[in-house]
């Protein structure tokens, strides 16, 4: 079934470049991108058991094309991870409207990444809670995705290159905290700034990667493995 959604939008979106004026092809092709969206939004995510409504809100208005390569914008609506920019992918939607859902996001929170990538987990975000702060630790790819981000209309979201090991100190406490690579252990920094009944959402592992859950009451972290994941290794003093 997959393969056959994937014909129907390049089918679309070549039927919108070969006719009419330019602006009627892109209303064509916009068409094509919000059908496309609302159909993966269905059947990828909400029927594999996300239920928060918000969450599906903020997965059905996000251009994911938009943040992916222009070579790879007709598969930016399957459900599969794709390349980005200096050999990084964007998360395939189901992980990211399930790593967003265990947030458990109320509109009013703070919330930290770790991994800004292109940017589109950021944009979910965004669309969800007041302010985001998000760490690259590589420069093109946070700069790109700054442009992007301001370009879009997301002014609550500030962007920072550098290592993401320590976190954002001085912003800190975090209601919630999602890091978008995996390190090999939780860092104790991150935890650090983990607010009081905040949750965090991580990757974490090496060969095998675990998603974890991490719920803060006082001192006491308690973890709970979501499910096996894949993600590429959180680089920087994480790995040392």
């Amino acid at each position: 079934m997959k393969s056959i959604r994937i014909i129907i939008v390049s089918t679309l979106l070549l039927a919108a470049s070969g006719c009419g004026a330019q602006t009627d092809a892109d209303k064509t092709q916009d068409s094509a991108y919000t059908a496309a969206r609302a159909q993966m939004v269905q059947e990828q995510i909400q029927r594999r058991g996300i239920e928060d409504e918000r969450v599906l809100a903020a997965l059905g208005k996000v251009e994911r094309h938009r943040f992916v390569l222009p070579k790879y914008q007709k598969y930016a609506y399957i459900d599969d991870p794709l390349p980005i920019d200096a050999g990084q992918t964007i998360s395939q939607p189901y992980i990211v409207a399930l790593m967003t859902e265990l947030l458990q996001l109320a509109g009013d929170e703070k919330v930290l990444e770790i991994g800004t990538g292109s940017g589109y987990q950021a944009a979910i975000l965004g669309e969800l809670v007041e302010e985001v702060y998000t760490i690259e630790i590589i420069d093109t790819l946070g700069v790109k995705a700054s442009r992007l981000l301001r370009k879009l209309g997301y002014d609550n979201i500030e962007v920072r290159i550098g290592d993401g090991y320590r976190g954002w100190p001085d912003q800190a406490p975090f209601d919630a905290i999602i890091i978008t690579a995996a390190p090999p252990k939780v860092p104790q920094p991150l935890l650090d700034q983990l607010a009081d009944g905040g949750r965090m959402v991580v990757p974490v592992g090496k060969l095998s990667q675990d998603l974890m859950l991490i719920e803060r009451e006082g001192e006491t972290f308690n973890q709970t493995k979501i499910a096996p994941v894949r993600f590429v290794p959180m680089t920087g003093e994480a790995q040392k």
